[in-house]
């Protein structure tokens, strides 16, 4: 059976015809299945405005771009390919309309489980099962994600077409029959009864496609860009005069993933974070937009040298790819940062400095026509009226109104939202930029018990403190001097002096207890307090949330990692597409993990 003929089940164009999203799930990618659903979908002239196809891969699927596909759809989707690393990859093709999510890793099933969707039809490989397989569990996940009608094909040796009948009937699926294919079952979604906790996600119920972003820092921005790309106008609020001035108006940040020992939550979420942001920079500047952005890798120097030898062993032990990260002897740094330094690391060969002013900048003229500013604007309070969200200023006012509202305004959002125990707090940080010194030499960012990048004719940008719950915008003598001991501990030798500073900057960050950031719909908290006892057990899609009120804040150092890939799953959560994201990994920075602790262990103090 040829690849294509699998699409012929489905009936495709007459499925997605005139949907504004249609979501296929393959168990098992193949390109050709792949080229051959994107080729039927440019063919359709009323095909769907977005098609996902959501594919599971092992990770060897990964070590070559796919070859042999003489086709410009073949070659497009070789340029895209991603990095062979475990996770999710989404890559994106036809100014986005077509959009192909890889879950890669070694697990099948549990990448099933991990996925979050409404699916609208499945491609499901069995052909390597036996009488000895249980399809239960596969049947269920599918039911987990399917929407209402969604149709299944299976393919799967004959010994196997009972069981599989019995499983998806159990499961909720009508099985059809069908003599021209008998290597496959037909089936489609139809429950006689409740057969799944939670419904997948659904798009927002709005009239119009309108939202308002409060914030135009990295968060806000990327939040706008990701709407406006998907047809939605955006009116942008902010309180300072232009985009990009608190932390994101820095004159550079760095940007890395995190490598360590195991393969963490936080460690999963930076590599998922840096390659996204990776995707949409290098859009941008296919684009014609210049993020300032350096391109001779990023150097991170252990803290001690037992650090360095474990990670290299981590290193070897995931068999990351030498483009992802590398180790680094201290002669190796030394030799690549271009002066000595204190021990061995790694090194990041995508990773670097970037301008986050200019990356808000491109993403707000990426949305040209669909983005609307209003800065110089001080939103004192936020309110719901039963179909829109209002914002009003500190006389009253009304700002501006629309059925869906992203805050990120960093530590102000947990304000305006009344969240429940202060979950976040400001941290200063404050930075000193070096002229003429021994860091002329330094070949690429550093970055360890502090960090410092080479800008040029502009000097060297250093830092940065951490002074936690402290408001002060003071430029100090101390933080320099700080900045400079850091930096000593990593680079030896320097001998820098206070006299070579020639300017200094102080930002804030927002972050929360656990580090990690908050991403995603808020929950209705007073709802949630009045039912607590019921939901002292819940998971977070128990949760009562706000309607069309989204977070995208506490970002901490990290607002470069984070921000592109938190406007993603923002917006696929408000267009009910499928997360860019493991459900787990979601769920780790969802805004109300907070409370949900505090509903587990009955724990209310003042709100």
């Amino acid at each position: 059976m040829t690849e294509s003929s699998l699409l012929e089940p489905h009936d495709l164009p007459a499925r997605w015809r005139h949907k504004r999203v249609f979501t296929l799930v393959d168990t098992r990618f193949t390109t050709s299945f792949f080229l051959a659903a994107w080729q039927s979908w440019r063919d359709d002239d009323a095909r769907c405005e977005r098609l996902h196809v959501v594919a599971i891969a092992p990770l060897d699927a990964l070590d070559e771009a796919p070859s042999n596909h003489a086709s410009p759809l073949a070659d497009e989707l070789a340029r895209a390919w991603p990095m062979r690393v475990p996770g999710m990859h989404r890559l994106e093709f036809d100014a986005g309309r077509v959009v192909l999510t890889l879950a890669v890793g070694d697990d099948a099933h549990a990448l099933i489980s991990s996925l979050w969707l409404r699916a609208d039809a499945f491609r499901v490989d069995m052909t390597d099962a036996d009488r000895t397989d249980d399809p239960r569990r596969l049947c269920k996940a599918l039911a987990r994600l399917a929407g209402d009608g969604a149709l299944v094909r299976i393919r799967a040796r004959e010994p196997m077409h009972a069981p599989l009948r019995r499983a998806l009937e159990a499961s909720g699926f009508e099985v059809t029959a069908n003599a021209a294919a008998p290597d496959a079952l037909s089936a489609r979604f139809a429950p006689r009864w409740r057969v799944r906790r939670h419904e997948p996600p659904l798009a927002c119920d709005t009239r119009t496609r309108e939202a308002i972003v409060i914030g135009a820092g990295l968060a806000g921005c990327a939040v706008s860009s990701r709407l406006a790309a998907r047809g939605w106008r955006v009116t942008l609020i902010d309180r300072h005069a232009l985009p990009a001035r608190d932390a994101s108006g820095n004159p550079a940040g760095v940007f890395h993933p995190i490598v360590w020992r195991d393969d963490s939550v936080a460690a999963r979420l930076t590599r998922a974070g840096f390659l996204d942001a990776l995707h949409r920079w290098r859009a941008l500047e296919a684009a014609g937009h210049d993020l300032h952005r350096s391109d001779a890798g990023l150097l991170q120097i252990a803290d001690t040298p037992e650090d360095a030898d474990a990670l290299a062993a981590a290193i070897a032990r995931f068999d990351y790819p030498h483009g992802y990260v590398q180790p680094m002897t201290r002669a190796e740094a030394s030799a690549m940062a271009g002066i000595a330094v204190a021990r061995g690391g790694w090194f990041f060969p995508h990773g670097g400095a970037i301008s986050p002013a200019a990356v808000c900048a491109a993403q707000l003229a990426a949305g040209a026509g669909r983005i609307a500013t209003r800065m110089n604007t001080e939103v004192a309070r936020i309110a719901h009226d039963g179909h829109v969200w209002q914002t009003f200023d500190a006389h009253g006012n009304e700002i501006a109104s629309a059925p869906v509202m992203v805050l990120a305004n960093a530590h102000d959002a947990a304000r305006l939202a009344g969240l429940y125990g202060q979950p976040t707090r400001i941290v200063r940080g404050q930075l000193s930029v070096l002229g003429a010194s021994a860091l002329d030499a330094l070949r690429v960012p550093v970055i360890g018990e502090g960090y410092a990048v080479p800008m040029g004719a502009r000097g060297t940008l250093i830092g940065a403190t951490y002074d936690i719950d402290d408001s002060s915008s003071e430029i100090r003598d101390a933080g320099h001097v700080e900045n400079m001991e850091r930096l000593e501990g990593m680079l030896p030798g320097l001998s820098l002096t206070p006299g070579e500073v020639r300017q200094g900057r102080v930002a804030f960050r927002c972050v929360t207890s656990d580090r990690m950031p908050m991403i995603g719909q808020l929950a209705d908290e007073s709802a949630a307090r009045r039912d607590a006892h019921r939901l002292s057990g819940a998971w977070p899609l128990d949760l009562p949330r706000m309607p069309g009120l989204f977070g995208a804040f506490a970002f901490g150092s990290r607002g470069l990692i984070w921000a592109t890939l938190a406007a993603e799953l923002i917006a696929s959560k408000i267009e009910g597409e499928p997360w860019p994201i493991e459900r787990d990994l979601a769920e780790s920075i969802d805004p109300a993990r907070f409370l949900l602790r505090a509903l587990r262990h009955a724990d209310f103090g003042p709100a």
